[in-house]
């Protein structure tokens, strides 16, 4: 039977780290190299990888025992979670037929003056016509669908460190 390389959770969380900061690279990138403007459920989706990246930090920073590794693991999931469902609603919309696309709504920078935040929120977390439009694509797949992939592989990655904890504690 093959035997993979193991690495502590340490390891593992920081790597976790690393990928979260490159997708806000990324993502910085094509902000402001590309000049793609991020849709409100775009800027949500670079929330969610931001609060994924801080769990990761923290953990592989605090190098935590065993019941940490699990708190850390259940909270980096969470948060992955999070954003793959910002996802899952990005892609959705960018799925629908023309007709039932939500209405643009003012810019992000208006609502954020002139409304109340939970306004904001909601308006962030619902997404508008904007976020229907595909700028760009890979394979075929648009950057809210290769978001989603990353954050899947962010939560199994977290996920993962319970049996990987287990594994190296024998």
């Amino acid at each position: 039977m093959l035997k993979l390389i193991k690495f502590n959770a340490r390891i593992w969380f920081l790597l976790g780290f690393a990928g979260c900061a490159f997708l806000l690279g990324m993502g910085a990138y094509f902000q402001f190299v590309g000049g793609l403007d991020p849709c409100p459920l775009c800027i949500s989706q670079r929330l969610a990888i931001l609060a994924t990246g801080i769990v990761f930090l923290i953990a592989g920073l605090h190098n935590p025992g065993p019941i940490g590794v699990k708190r850390y693991s259940l909270l980096g999931t969470i948060t992955a979670l999070c954003g793959a469902a910002i996802s899952t609603r990005h892609v959705w919309l960018q799925h629908l037929p023309p007709d039932q696309v939500p209405e643009c709504g003012p810019g992000l920078e208006y609502v954020l003056e002139n409304f109340p935040l939970s306004e904001t929120i909601k308006m962030m977390l619902s997404g508008t016509g904007d976020c229907a439009k595909v700028d760009w694509t890979l394979f075929g797949f648009s950057m809210p669908a290769w978001t989603l992939l990353a954050f899947l592989m962010l939560a199994t990655l977290s996920l993962l460190q319970r049996w990987n904890l287990e594994e190296n504690l024998d």
